[in-house]
């Protein structure tokens, strides 16, 4: 009998009401073959385990240094410092620290323990027309696992979301559409030098894999970061706007307005955050950009910014 898969996830988020319709269970997995610069995910780009070090609850205490079986903890200027290239994430460090300084990030899950948690949320699935959202990361890095998730879901009646950057072969994502209920597809840029210069990859297979799902039956929504600098020009909106127009299934458009709600998670991470002094676009950029859509008929969706859900915490 073949072995069930397992999956390395890095979240699975309840009450998730961003990642498609109603409330959802949104499932986080590791590892992306792009670099975005504004990614708000970095715990997912990488493959592997991490380990997360939150600096302002170290005590300097030392513990972690002596039981690192490693020696991947330095004493450094009167205080510690990781040592990624000398680190085996065996966890110990995490196990040991007294002011919970130290966390995993990631770990390695079986279908089966992802649907305990997810059918805990059924009743709100039910009620709000919700479901399931396989996220990342990117999921089709993990296709075997992700298309047993969704189908086990579809089995349970539950709705199935993917989200996906489309950098994967066709015939990987078109296997996993045929336990896909809606779409989410992101477009980054029209341009291949573009996607090179600043996300890492060739697009080719991305935008190959848009013109494929303009036959597709899957109901599809296209969410399009909105980065200051980066596609926020008049012509790089209109014409990520015809690239989208082909596709018959689309139901709608999301533009998500850059944030910098993610800059500490990189220096947890031990890693760089390249924007800086970016700031996050105005209100009237924002909707400038969504009226380029709309003056070609495309269904644009009006949705809050992270800061507007900021301040609404705040209150």
């Amino acid at each position: 009998m073949e072995a069930e898969p397992t999956g390395t996830i890095f979240n699975i988020q309840r009450y998730s009401t961003e990642d498609g319709p109603g409330i959802r269970t949104t499932v986080f997995m590791k590892g992306c073959p792009l670099r975005c610069p504004w990614c708000h995910n970095p715990e997912g780009l990488r493959p592997n385990l991490e380990v997360i070090w939150y600096e302002e609850r170290c005590l300097g205490c030392g513990d972690c240094v002596e039981h690192c079986p490693s020696q991947a903890i330095l004493r450094e200027g009167g205080g510690l410092r990781p040592d990624e290239t000398r680190c085996r994430v065996c966890g110990r460090c995490v196990e040991i620290c007294p002011a919970g300084a130290r966390e995993l990030s990631g770990r390695v899950y079986r279908v089966a323990e992802v649907m305990t948690e997810v059918e805990k949320d059924r009743v709100f699935y039910e009620t709000s027309r919700g479901g399931v959202t396989v996220s990342g990361g990117e999921p089709l890095s993990q296709p075997l696992f992700v298309s047993h998730l969704l189908q086990q879901c579809q089995q349970a009646g539950i709705h199935t979301a993917l989200d996906t950057s489309g950098y994967a072969p066709w015939p990987t994502l078109e296997r996993l559409l045929e336990h896909t209920d809606l779409l989410l597809y992101d477009v980054k840029h029209p341009g291949k030098a573009f996607h090179e210069e600043h996300c890492g990859v060739d697009p080719t297979i991305i935008f190959d894999n848009l013109t494929r799902l303009a036959e597709a039956r899957v109901p599809v929504w296209i969410r399009i970061p909105f980065i200051p600098g980066f596609n926020d020009q008049t012509e790089t909106l209109r014409a990520m706007a015809q690239m989208v127009r082909p596709l018959r299934s689309l139901e709608r458009i999301d533009l998500l307005p850059y944030h910098r709600l993610a800059r500490e998670k990189y220096r947890r991470l031990g890693m760089t955050y390249r924007l800086t002094d970016m700031e996050e676009p105005p209100a009237e950029k924002l909707e400038a950009a969504r009226q380029i859509f709309r003056a070609q008929g495309l269904p644009i969706h009006e949705i809050e910014d992270a800061r507007a859900r900021e301040r609404k915490k705040d209150r």
